[in-house]
C-alpha cells in the first residue's frame, strides 16, 4: 500500500477528493489542516453528526491511499494534468507498512463500562469480572457502539431506573435506533414489546442482527413501525431533529411514561426545554463531555 500526499487550496478539496475516490480508485482520502500545530492553524467547528462547515482548510493536506506505487503515481499524473487542478501540488509518495488491520481495528474497541455491572463488550473480548448484564456489540455501519457519551448516558439511565420501573416497560420505543443498542439495553433490563425504528434501512438491518446476537426479541423497521403509546420512549438523535419531532415523540408516550432524549449539547438544553414545553417539562438528568441527557415524566 502507498500513500500519496497532496496539498490543495480549500476551493479544490472537495473536487480533488471526489476525483480521487470516484475516478482514480483511491482506497481512502483524509483531509488535514496543512498549517496544523502552527500559528496559522484554523479550527473548523461543527455539530457532531452534521456536515462539516467547510470542505477543508485554506491550505489542506490530502493523504490518499492506493494499493501500490504504480496506481498512486498514475493517479497523481492524471490529476495534475487537469486544467482545474493547477493549485494542487504533490508533497510526497511513500509506502505504508503492512499492518494486521483487523487486529489493529479491534484493539481500538475495548469493553465499555456503563455501570460496574453493565458493560458493552465486543465479540473478541471476554466480559469483565463482575459484569452481570452484557451487550455484545461490534463496530458497524450504524451509530451506537457505546463509545459516545450520549449512548452511555441513555444506557446508564436505563440501568439505574430498571429496578423500580422495568415492570412497567411493557412497550418501549427506540426512535432513531442506529445499531439498536438502546433497545437491546432495555430488553436486557426487563423491557418487553420493544419497537426500534430508523430512517436508514442499514440501521434496521444492523438492529435486527445485533438483537439476534444478544438473544433479545424486538421489532425493527422504518419509522412507521412506531404505533400507539409506550411507557418508555428513547430517542438519541441530535437537537435539531429532536425539536422537529417533539409532537410525534410526545404523542407516543403513555400516561405515566418516560421520555428520554439524547444527542443534545449542553448549550442546546434550553432550546429543547422550550420546544417540548407544550407537552412536558424536560429536565437535565445527566451530563458528560459537553453533552446532556434530558428526560420528562408524563404524569397520569
Amino acid at each position: 500500500m502507498h500513500e500519496l500526499v497532496l496539498r490543495a487550496p480549500e476551493a479544490l478539496v472537495e473536487t480533488v477528493s471526489d476525483a480521487l475516490m470516484l475516478e482514480l480508485e483511491a482506497l481512502s482520502v483524509s483531509v488535514e489542516d496543512a498549517d496544523a500545530d502552527s500559528d496559522a492553524e484554523q479550527a473548523l467547528f461543527g455539530e457532531p453528526g452534521m456536515p462539516a462547515p467547510r470542505p477543508g482548510w485554506q491550505r489542506s493536506t490530502l493523504r490518499v491511499l492506493f494499493p501500490d506505487e504504480a496506481q498512486a503515481t498514475e493517479a497523481a499524473t492524471l490529476l495534475l494534468a487537469q486544467d482545474w487542478a493547477a493549485g494542487v501540488h504533490v508533497q510526497g509518495l511513500q509506502p505504508v507498512p503492512d499492518e494486521d488491520w483487523v487486529r489493529l481495528t479491534q484493539s481500538q474497541f475495548t469493553p465499555v463500562e456503563i455501570t460496574p455491572a453493565f458493560w458493552i463488550v465486543p465479540s473478541w473480548h471476554e466480559p469483565p469480572a463482575g459484569a452481570q448484564q452484557v451487550i455484545r456489540l461490534d463496530p458497524g455501519l450504524a451509530f451506537g457502539t457505546g463509545t459516545h457519551p450520549t449512548t452511555r448516558m441513555c444506557l446508564r439511565w436505563i440501568a439505574r431506573q430498571a429496578h423500580g420501573r422495568s415492570a412497567g416497560w411493557t412497550r418501549v420505543l427506540d426512535y432513531g435506533c442506529g445499531s439498536g443498542i438502546l433497545a437491546i439495553g432495555a430488553a436486557l433490563h426487563g423491557a418487553r414489546g420493544i419497537d426500534a425504528c430508523d430512517i436508514d434501512p442499514a440501521a434496521v438491518v444492523s438492529t435486527e442482527a445485533n438483537a439476534q446476537a444478544n438473544g433479545v426479541a424486538l421489532q425493527a423497521g422504518l419509522p412507521d413501525v412506531a404505533r400507539g403509546s409506550y411507557p418508555l420512549v428513547l430517542a438519541n438523535i441530535l437537537a435539531t431533529p429532536l425539536k422537529l419531532l417533539a409532537p410525534l415523540l410526545c404523542g407516543h408516550v403513555a400516561p405515566g411514561g418516560d421520555l428520554v432524549l439524547a444527542g443534545i449539547l449542553e448549550r442546546q438544553a434550553d432550546e429543547l426545554t422550550e420546544a417540548y414545553r407544550p407537552w412536558c417539562t424536560l429536565a437535565v438528568q445527566d451530563h458528560e463531555d459537553g453533552w446532556v441527557l434530558m428526560t420528562a415524566r408524563f404524569d397520569r
